[in-house]
């Protein structure tokens, strides 16, 4: 084995894992036999990576990293980012359900972020904009905002992860303006008469301003998150696409390396080909240990020498 392949460290992002959503026996088998756990609380699978790869986390300014990564230009502004999402009324309580994969608005984004803007939009405090497909407010003050996505709390009631106190006025006073505006527009008319999600609301998170560039030695990236992009660019880390598969990122790596898989509307078929290479890529020596990180919170920590546990039980939470 080469010096530089001994005890290489893999951080990989994969699609949700849970649920019956693996369907080959061999797949659950492999991955039972390592130890299995799942976030006690809802993380973002960036904050996941920063912890795996022993990296401090980032308490703030998400959002411009996530817009950083997108452009390739710091931003000078405070800027939060502006998801659009479902809120709908339970008995005694909201959930709040990210509109991903066929409920993703689309299209529709432009018209939803000009109306915003030409609905609440001053420029001189809070401005509407969008930058491809994804959402912002930016703003000449800060405002308090979520401290997570609405994708690290799919399906659950947002209150507890909305900001408190006086210094969330501004931020309650907002959402409620934009949620009475968006309540009977057009767009929503039509989607759910075409049985989809309204966008009824937007989700204010990951406020701040960027950070200074500065030099620190990372693990490089292979992947096309954007939020991850911008963090590595901020750190002057080695970066590369997604190239659609493990092998040829470990002839880029030197050492430890940190991987995100795209997200897939076919996750399950994604799963199987990612299993079968890596589980290659363990068994030939070219990598040492595996940290399987999967978006729906379960963690795999898997060692070259694990697939020989056979006596572990199938773990229940596959």
């Amino acid at each position: 084995m080469k010096d530089k392949e001994k005890n290489r460290k893999a951080i990989v992002v994969l699609p949700p894992a849970m649920g019956g959503r693996i369907s080959s026996d061999t797949d659950r088998r492999w991955l039972s036999r390592s130890p299995l756990r799942v976030s006690e609380s809802p993380r973002e699978i960036f904050a996941r990576v920063l912890s795996a790869a022993g990296l401090s986390p980032v308490e703030e300014g998400l959002a411009a990293l996530r817009l950083w990564g997108q452009t390739g230009d710091r931003p000078n502004v405070w800027v939060a980012a502006a998801d659009p999402v479902y809120l709908e009324a339970r008995l005694d309580h909201l959930c709040l359900y990210a509109l991903t994969g066929a409920q993703w608005p689309g299209s529709d984004l432009p018209a939803i972020f000009d109306f915003l803007q030409k609905s609440l939009g001053d420029d001189t405090t809070f401005a509407f904009v969008r930058v491809g497909k994804y959402g912002y407010l930016r703003g000449d003050e800060a405002m308090a905002t979520a401290s997570v996505s609405a994708a690290a709390i799919d399906g659950q009631e947002p209150d507890e992860y909305m900001p408190s106190g006086e210094s969330a006025a501004a931020y309650h006073r907002l959402s409620s303006e934009m949620q009475m505006c968006l309540h009977e527009h057009e767009i929503n008319l039509r989607r759910e008469a075409q049985g989809l999600m309204p966008v009824n609301s937007v989700w204010f998170w990951g406020g701040g301003k960027a950070p200074q560039q500065k030099a620190q030695q990372m693990p490089p990236l292979f992947g096309d998150d954007p939020l991850f992009k911008g963090y590595w660019e901020s750190r002057t880390g080695v970066m590369e696409p997604w190239p659609g598969n493990f092998t040829r990122c470990l002839d880029v790596a030197v050492k430890d390396l940190v991987v995100v898989t795209p997200a897939s509307d076919k996750d399950g078929d994604a799963l199987a080909a990612y299993f079968d290479e890596l589980r290659e890529l363990l068994r030939t020596g070219r990598l040492n240990k595996l940290v399987l990180l999967f978006r729906d919170g379960l963690t795999a920590e898997v060692g070259r020498f694990d697939a020989f546990r056979v006596w572990r039980r199938l773990s229940e939470l596959l």
